[in-house]
């Protein structure tokens, strides 16, 4: 049946172009953006997973500034420590030459403080962006910070660290330098200030013995912070492998296969020219109809 009022074929035919176009639109905008999912309206629940995942992203990224500065950060300690060691290991020598028949000890003591000076300002100078690990300005404990766990609003969300123990190398003569005391010695020695006194006949055996004190300790820390840094260097790898896999799920879940779309738009372009000449070929029964009359 023919009717002027209805025409089912051009019906049919309209929504299947219409059907056509909406494909047509989302595979248009698959890549012009490059993502399946660009709101909640394309998939809410992937939409919702994906943006948690950035949010994790987020604070991957934060963390492993922080762990780039706490590298920094034990890395210039423990090259200070390193350096102070060997000072102190020059001031011993010179010590042990004060103790020879004949020494010209006011020499090796002007010397021996120019060494002392030079340990202060290895201390002094060993900070990063303000932060300095030898000299007691950061108390006993550092806590680096290495890891977050995101409770996801169900439980608490949580911060780790990696704790380091510090050592006072120069502080008010109570740090490794300028109160070094072996447990044979009857006073300590201020290695960074030393005077005729720690050079005398009856002082000079402390004061090795107090130099070499303050290399153990000096030697102990080192470990420490050696310690320390290959944590934190472990720790960086893992953020940055835990990072690139959550980059991958996150490209998994939204990404759009420009391959696929792009072989999807040309075959929906195709159908979308055989739909509006479809279309086309059903508009034309009202025109036979007009036939009839003439």
């Amino acid at each position: 049946m023919t009717s002027l009022l209805t025409n089912p074929s051009a019906l049919t035919a309209l929504q299947s172009l219409r059907a056509t176009q909406q494909s047509l639109n989302v595979a248009q905008k698959q890549i012009s953006t490059g993502l399946k999912i660009s709101t909640a309206a394309d998939n809410a629940s992937t939409y919702s997973i994906s943006q948690t995942i950035k949010s994790d992203q987020g604070v991957l990224s934060t963390l492993s500034d922080s762990l780039s500065v706490s590298s920094s950060l034990l890395n210039v300690a423990a090259a200070s420590v390193a350096n102070a060691i060997s000072v102190v290991n020059q001031i011993k020598n010179g010590v042990a030459q004060a103790e020879q028949p004949g020494a010209d000890t006011a020499k090796i003591l002007t010397n021996l403080q120019q060494l002392g000076k030079q340990l202060s300002t290895i201390v002094s100078s060993s900070s990063v962006n303000g932060v300095n690990l030898l000299d007691n300005s950061q108390g006993p404990t550092l806590k680096l910070i290495a890891a977050y766990s995101d409770g996801k609003g169900a439980a608490a969300s949580a911060i780790s660290t990696i704790d380091v123990s510090l050592s006072a190398l120069v502080n008010a003569g109570a740090g490794v330098l300028d109160s070094a005391q072996a447990t044979t010695s009857a006073a300590a020695t201020d290695l960074t200030n030393l005077t005729t006194n720690d050079l005398s006949t009856t002082a000079i055996a402390d004061t090795l013995s107090n130099a070499d004190k303050a290399i153990a300790d000096l030697t102990t820390y080192a470990s420490t912070l050696g310690a320390s840094q290959s944590r934190v260097d472990a720790q960086t790898n893992f953020v940055k492998t835990l990072n690139d896999a959550l980059t991958s799920g996150v490209s998994a879940l939204v990404d759009a296969d420009l391959n696929e779309t792009s072989t999807r738009l040309q075959a929906l372009q195709t159908q979308q020219q055989l739909g509006v000449q479809s279309l086309s070929i059903a508009n034309q029964n009202a025109q036979i109809i007009l036939k009839l009359f003439q």
